[in-house]
Formats: C-alpha cells, structure tokens, sequence
C-alpha cells in the first residue's frame, strides 16, 4: 500500500508506505498496521501514517494497492522507491483510490 499526494508544493508526498498486508486484510485501524506487514519511511524520513494536510487548494491522495507474488524482505527504512523497486516484477494487479481533501 503506497499513499502519496501527487499535488504537494515539493512534488509527491509520500503519506504512508506498507508492505506484506495479508490478502485476506479487509480493514485498517488508524495508526494500526496489521499483523505481519511492516511499513517504511514517509516523506517526513519517518515510519507510520502522516495524515493530509495540504497548504491550499484542494489535493489529490491516492491510495495505491498491489497484490504481489512474494512476501518482500525490506528494510524498516524502505521508502515508497525502494518499495517500488523491490516489487518489481512481482506485481499481479494494482488498484487505484483517489479521495480529494482541502483545507
């Protein structure tokens, strides 16, 4: 799971990162990662959820979902990049959510 927000001032921020969610995970708690995946580093260079807070306008938050083909053995630090990279081929289907949120 990747969230990120296209629209940033910087570019793309990264919300949330998380990996190895079990298929059968139908919910998420807020500041809750499920057992047995891990999550890696936002754009704030630090693990967990950061939650929206654009400075104007109206932003776009995608929450992209990918179904893999392995279990991924990364490190806590892990960014969205090296996730990406690490899911390389392995990815089965993807998924899109877009939510809009302004101040």
């Amino acid at each position: 799971l990747i969230v990120d927000d296209p629209d940033a001032p910087s570019g793309d921020f990264v919300h949330w990162v998380v990996w190895n969610l079990d298929p059968k995970t139908s919910a998420m708690e807020t500041g809750e990662v499920p057992k047995g995946a891990s999550e890696g580093h936002t754009s704030l260079n630090r693990s967990g959820w950061v939650a929206p807070c654009p400075p104007s306008g109206v932003h776009r938050f995608n929450f992209k979902l990918y179904a893999l083909d392995t279990i991924l053995s990364l490190p806590q630090t892990a960014d969205k990049t090296m996730l990406l990279q690490a899911m390389g081929e392995h990815i089965v289907e993807q998924v899109t959510l877009t939510g809009l949120y302004g101040k």
